[in-house]
């Protein structure tokens, strides 16, 4: 046998010590926690930080790799580690899927659905969100050919309808006091209208914010703070807000708004709530945020032909 041939083990070389396998994988771990647990800090260069917030759950699924990894190194040092970025998944999401929510009689049933322009079947879409018996129902990118098919299969159900542009709000119970809400997009894509439900008034608002893009959330950002503006100044103790958002619930955009409302998924839903897209959904840019009233459930719904699935709450 050559030198060459020789195992390094049989000529008394130095192994790599074992605890060393794994230092890598050990590494990685720790800067997964951290990255999962202050991923607010990375700065928002060119939204930068916002895609990470956005995609945030989704790091859990370095876990697994990196425990494959520690596996195959053998490394219990590694596979410690792991524990940490564990901890830290199951404290930020894990919870989701516990028992939510304050249950009891419901009073007041809301859905809200981002319609998509050029719906090739609108009337299936709200038949379907009817389906699910809510008393009020926000629509967003309500426009061209869609708007009126959408509007004569709720028209029975739901009389009282308020309408800006593209959103709109069909309701059970009257409706006053219905006004567009400036967002700073040049042109109004929110309404902010006044319901008589059988309980009192309630405010609605329906959104649909700007658009945010990878490296270009500006007009978003902007949108956000509008609206943050204009609910800090709505002097209604009871209110809500339906919509398309464009903003994920893990982003440090939406901020200003669940700073003032909470946030009915959080509340009283279960999982993660993911909305877009509708055949595989991985991100919740529709939401229900409120105050004044007590979230008894939450929920998605799956509609044809939108490119969103809805998102459901309900009140008392």
């Amino acid at each position: 046998m050559t030198a060459s041939e020789t195992n390094p083990a049989e000529l008394g070389e130095p192994q790599p010590p074992r605890r060393r396998r794994g230092l890598f994988v050990a590494v990685a771990a720790v800067l997964l926690a951290a990255v999962i647990a202050g991923h607010r800090l990375i700065p928002n260069i060119g939204g930068f930080g916002s895609l990470v917030d956005s995609g945030l759950p989704f790091l859990g699924l370095g876990i697994p790799v990196l425990a494959l990894v520690a596996l195959l190194r053998r490394s219990r040092l590694a596979l410690l580690t792991l524990l940490l970025p564990i901890l830290v998944w199951t404290l930020m999401f894990g919870t989701a899927w516990l028992p939510a929510g304050a249950g009891g009689a419901v009073a007041l049933r809301v859905a809200s659905q981002n319609l998509r322009v050029g719906n090739p079947d609108p009337v299936a879409t709200v038949t379907a969100l009817a389906g699910t018996e809510p008393d009020l129902i926000g629509l967003q990118e309500v426009a061209g050919n869609i708007q009126g098919p959408a509007a004569g299969a709720l028209r029975e159900r739901y009389p009282y309808r308020a309408a800006e542009s593209t959103v709109a709000l069909w309701s059970r119970f009257p409706i006053r006091d219905d006004v567009g809400v400036d967002t700073g997009m040049g042109w109004n894509r929110a309404l902010r209208a006044v319901v008589e439900t059988p309980h009192g008034e309630v405010v609605v608002y329906v959104v649909h914010l700007g658009s945010a893009r990878a490296g270009d959330t500006a007009t978003r950002d902007h949108t956000v703070g509008m609206l943050a503006t204009a609910l800090r100044q709505d002097p209604a103790q009871r209110l809500i807000v339906l919509g398309d958002f464009n903003t994920a619930s893990t982003d440090r955009a939406i901020s200003p708004l669940t700073d003032l409302l909470a946030d009915a998924q959080a509340d009283a839903g279960r999982g993660l709530g993911f909305t877009w897209p509708a055949a595989l959904p991985v991100t919740r840019p529709d939401h229900v945020l409120y105050r004044g009233l007590t979230a008894a459930s939450a929920g998605v719904v799956r509609t044809p032909a939108s490119d969103h699935r809805a998102v459901t709450a309900g009140f008392r």
